[in-house]
């Protein structure tokens, strides 16, 4: 086995590998940005190599500067995780020529698989169903609208060199394909380097299931089952599970014969990922394969016991497959969930700062469950604005489906992150939608369920009650602080009836004196035993109100506690009856009217203004593109109105909130 490898990467896989390296007796090195001098992984790895500036093409895509950081350390092989290098033939031919292994897949493969047009021939003429396209270069917007047409709308925009959803678009007309073929040209074009575009059938109410492999060096390929990626979000996964609810026996079985031969056509060696579009009926085509560790990796390994990493570094040590087909199980269900540093509430947009707060879930292991959290951040940790603003991978197992997702909706509550905007309530949120626990699930999920974006969870009856019970017992807590007797102190110096405001709700409880429980009384006479609950200081609360267990995220404000739960942000006032009594009497604030504005929606560069000062827009236009996280966003018009003035021009950085441009009605 090498004695020392150095991983070509950042973040949470940096982190997953050195983990396993770890538990090999296999030293570890890591690189680092100027952004990542104090990153999780750098404290994580046995040696720590600086690499250059926080722009990636100056460190973690600098194929240069990672053979000198492997000459530095003596590190003789290299794990490029995924992103960045991983899939980069040239970096690996240039390993292979300095006599570094790479704990990948040959050269050849990767060339092949990298280039979505070469690689659907590949697998044509390996016998893998395909989907219907032009699969040749297309010169211009107007030779695509001519192929698009032969092929029948709507269609899917791809970028060759394309992956992590960027340089893809669909279009369902000839006026979509024109703009969406230049923005993925220009995509592809600066995330790449490679602004080839094909065009395909986009297959309607499609699911994104993909097929584990694993090959060495002597022949020996097999398939690990499935993992369903359906739940996407602008062409990225958010939700994945293995097995998938949709597929039988003999589908799986047909998927991974497939998978397996298209690997063996192209001489494949080490972990890699089949991916497949798969219509109502479970017909299936081609994706395209990832030739390098797929960032949903925990799913298959939770389920079918085997650490690929593991796999990954003997296969490249030369060692051959310690399991054959036959012998691949799969047990039970696992089912993870992506944490981003993103605001839900305004579409998703990247959010970068310090987390002020990052306390996870605690990772356990026990027959019934499973919660695993790949991360590589820390409390205090900074979210960049130049790479992926993924916080963390939380995953859970267990024996049925539905008990998994149960565990991950828990796992999600007791997530405590504060400082940056974070997609924990979007991901709770769906862990309790009925269709995404039947399993009704195609890569429009998301849309379709939330045609008007995120707006938060709404809660049923019961739970808002104990949402304004706890508030209630929260309070008291903290009135009756100091006090040896709590009961003393309600008799002599305060009333026990309180009322809970929550939005338009109101509940009454009154405090009833015990020396042995907190027990509220409703309005209606209803008892409410609350068992442990909130302490002062905690930023979560884990209750038991009536038999039912709770984990609740709360924060102080005035008069009361700002409460999230299950994908709900909920205010909750504690006051004295009298006083809810006159505040449905005070006037409401309107906030300030911003329809005049045109503000940068996150942290991003202006990459292009599509108006000037004077002119006239059309609700729908184009007005500004913004790029953030690799990611060009076109901003549009609301509605007609005037340019009155312009703020910004082309390569400005701007903050969330920054004024591109102003306008007066017409």
């Amino acid at each position: 086995m090498f004695p020392k490898i150095l991983i070509a990467n950042r973040g949470e896989i940096a982190c997953r590998i050195i983990k396993t390296a770890r538990k090999m007796g296999v030293e570890t090195v890591a690189v680092f940005s100027d952004a990542d001098k104090d990153a999780l992984h750098v404290k994580m790895a046995d040696e720590a190599v600086h690499i250059g500036a926080a722009p990636a093409g100056q460190s973690y895509l600098d194929i240069d500067k990672i053979v000198a950081a492997c000459r530095e350390t003596g590190a003789v092989a290299v794990h490029p995780g995924y992103g960045f290098l991983s899939e980069n033939a040239a970096f690996a031919e240039r390993l292979r020529q300095e006599g570094i292994y790479f704990i990948g897949p040959p050269v050849k493969a990767i060339e092949a698989m990298g280039d979505k047009i070469t690689s659907k021939t590949i697998a044509a003429e390996a016998g893998v169903s395909t989907v219907p396209g032009h699969m040749e270069v297309i010169a211009d917007a107007a030779e695509a609208v001519k192929i698009a047409k032969k092929i029948g709308y709507p269609v899917m925009i791809k970028a060759s060199a394309g992956g992590g959803g960027k340089g893809m678009r669909v279009a369902r007309s000839d006026k979509e394909v024109k703009e969406g073929f230049e923005r993925a040209k220009s995509e592809a074009a600066s995330s790449f380097g490679d602004d080839r575009i094909f065009i395909e059938k986009f297959i309607e109410e499609p699911r994104h299931i993909e097929i584990q492999v694993l090959a060495d060096g002597q022949g020996n390929c097999i398939s690990l089952g499935e993992r369903e990626c359906s739940i996407q979000r602008r062409n990225q996964k958010v939700i994945e599970e293995a097995p998938s609810p949709f597929l039988d026996a003999e589908t799986r079985a047909k998927m991974g014969e497939q998978a397996v031969a298209l690997a063996k056509a192209v001489n494949y060696v080490s972990a890699g990922t089949v991916e497949f579009i798969v219509d109502k009926e479970k017909n299936f085509y081609f994706l395209e394969m990832n030739t390098r560790l797929q960032v949903e990796h925990p799913v298959t390994e939770l389920v079918t016991g085997i650490d690929l990493v593991e796999e990954m570094l003997k296969i490249a040590d030369g060692q051959a497959l310690s399991i054959k087909q036959e012998e691949v199980t799969l047990n039970g269900w696992a089912v993870e969930a992506r944490i981003y540093a993103e605001d839900p509430y305004r579409n998703f947009l990247p959010s970068t700062g310090r987390l002020r707060r990052y306390r996870p879930p605690t990772e356990e292991a026990s027959a019934q469950l499973v919660v695993r959290n790949d991360t590589g951040v820390f409390e205090g940790a900074e979210i960049s604005p130049y790479y992926d603003p993924m916080i963390a991978k939380l995953i859970t197992w267990a024996p049925s489906r539905l008990e998994a997702i149960d565990g991950l909706a828990v796992s999600l509550d007791q997530f405590d992150i504060d400082g940056v905007g974070n997609n924990v309530p979007f991901l709770a949120t769906v862990m309790q939608q009925e269709r995404f626990r039947d399993g009704h699930l195609t890569t429009n999920y998301i849309a379709e369920e939330f045609p008007e974006g995120f707006t938060g969870a709404r809660l049923d009856e019961d739970t808002m009650l104990t949402m304004a019970a706890l508030a209630c017992r929260a309070a008291f807590q903290l009135e009756t602080r100091g006090f040896a007797d709590p009961g003393a102190m309600t008799q002599q110096h305060m009333t026990t009836e309180r009322s809970v405001l929550i939005g338009d709700r109101r509940w009454d409880f009154s405090i009833p004196k015990s020396d042995e429980s907190f027990v509220l009384m409703t309005s209606d006479g209803q008892p409410l035993l609350i068992e442990d609950g909130w302490q002062p200081g905690a930023s979560v609360a884990a209750t038991e109100i009536d038999g039912k267990t709770l984990y609740v995220r709360m924060d102080r404000i005035t008069s009361g506690f700002r409460m999230r739960y299950r994908g709900a942000d909920l205010t909750a006032k504690v006051v004295l009856p009298h006083v809810a009594d006159l505040m449905r009497h005070m006037p409401k604030k309107s906030p300030p009217d911003m329809s005049k504005f045109l503000l940068c929606p996150m942290p991003g560069q202006v990459i292009r203004l599509d108006v000037a000062e004077g002119d006239i827009v059309e609700d729908g236009q184009p007005l500004a593109i913004v790029e953030a996280m690799k990611m060009e966003n076109v901003l549009r018009a609301e509605r007609r109105a005037k340019v009155a003035k312009v703020n910004a021009v082309a390569g400005d950085v701007l903050a969330v909130d920054a004024v591109i441009m102003e306008f007066e009605a017409v």
